[in-house]
């Protein structure tokens, strides 16, 4: 049975195990003069990632693509949005390409905004990035998180022969939970069909989801989900507790318990998932699952179940 803390319409303060240090140091200084100097935005400050100190303090960093306003808005995120977004900058995939070398990365975490605004919805020039770094430092690992596409299986398909080595697209929450917490544009099938979409066109590769909890979902509910991105052909999933960026964005309905985070790791490794990160502090891009893929890919340079 889950431990439950429930939030009311008065904020209660986070448990202990949710508790981090403010981002700070050398080397988190370093990478944040890097970002401004090449004019990079970075999903670990537009979303406000409690893990940015921990990340940049070891140097990595989670990159997004093609502006930094997103023409959807989800109740969960804080990145900016509008009806359309930013003109896309030609320069960003040597921009990109030119980071990664000079911070000596093995494994990149490329996301993006949505942009529907867009004929082909950035999945070009999304391509294109990952093109730049592979050229520049053909022996990274890049893995793609990426948009739902709206469904469209031709853009899955650019992203997934683009050369990333991982292809990664949110479910979020579970399926009850879809309508009240992303936009209307989103849709849990819709992003199952991404996921599936993916490993059509490239069945080698891994794919990759992220299930957030403390929204009003059961324990039940995450199990459903786990086997629905199981039978997707996803290999790799990851579970976190969800956050409130800001007043404005939907309220916590509980803090889950680290137990029921241990339960939902176990669940996933008998459901034959190949790698399962679940914790409070778990994000979609998190370090210790790159770290598998990583090991993974260079050292048997194993295809997806």
């Amino acid at each position: 049975m889950a431990i439950i803390t429930h939030i009311g319409r008065k904020q209660t303060p986070k448990p202990e195990w949710l508790k981090v240090r403010a981002p700070g140091g050398e080397r988190y200084t370093a990478m944040k003069e890097r970002v401004r100097r090449l004019g990079l935005n970075t999903v670990c400050e537009e979303a406000r990632c409690p893990n940015i100190g921990e990340c940049w303090g070891s140097g990595t960093a989670t990159m997004m693509l093609m502006g930094d306003v997103c023409t959807r808005g989800c109740r969960f995120c804080a990145v900016e949005s509008g009806k359309t977004g930013r003109p896309l900058d030609p320069a960003e995939p040597a921009h990109v390409a030119r980071a990664v070398r000079e911070m000596e990365l093995s494994y990149v975490v490329l996301t993006s905004v949505d942009r529907d605004d867009l004929h082909d919805q950035g999945a070009n020039h999304y391509a294109e990035c990952v093109r730049a770094i592979k050229r520049e430092t053909p022996r990274v690992l890049v893995e793609v998180l990426t948009p739902d596409w709206m469904g469209d299986a031709e853009c899955a398909r650019i992203l997934a022969t683009s050369g990333a080595d991982v292809l990664a697209h949110n479910v979020e929450v579970v399926a009850r939970l879809q309508r009240s917490m992303r936009d209307a544009r989103c849709s849990y099938e819709q992003s199952l069909a991404t996921l599936r979409n993916y490993k059509h066109s490239a069945p080698a590769r891994h794919t990759k989801s992220s299930i957030m909890v403390g929204c009003g979902e059961t324990e039940d509910e995450v199990l459903e989900t786990l086997r629905d991105l199981r039978a997707a052909g996803v290999s790799i999933v990851t579970i976190g507790q969800y956050l409130r960026p800001t007043p404005k964005h939907a309220e916590v309905v509980r803090f889950a318990h680290p137990d029921e985070f241990a339960r939902y790791k176990a669940a996933a490794a008998k459901m034959g998932f190949l790698f399962a990160a679940s914790g409070p502090l778990v994000r979609s891009s998190y370090r210790a699952a790159e770290a598998f893929v990583e090991g993974l890919l260079h050292g048997e340079g194993a295809s997806a179940p």
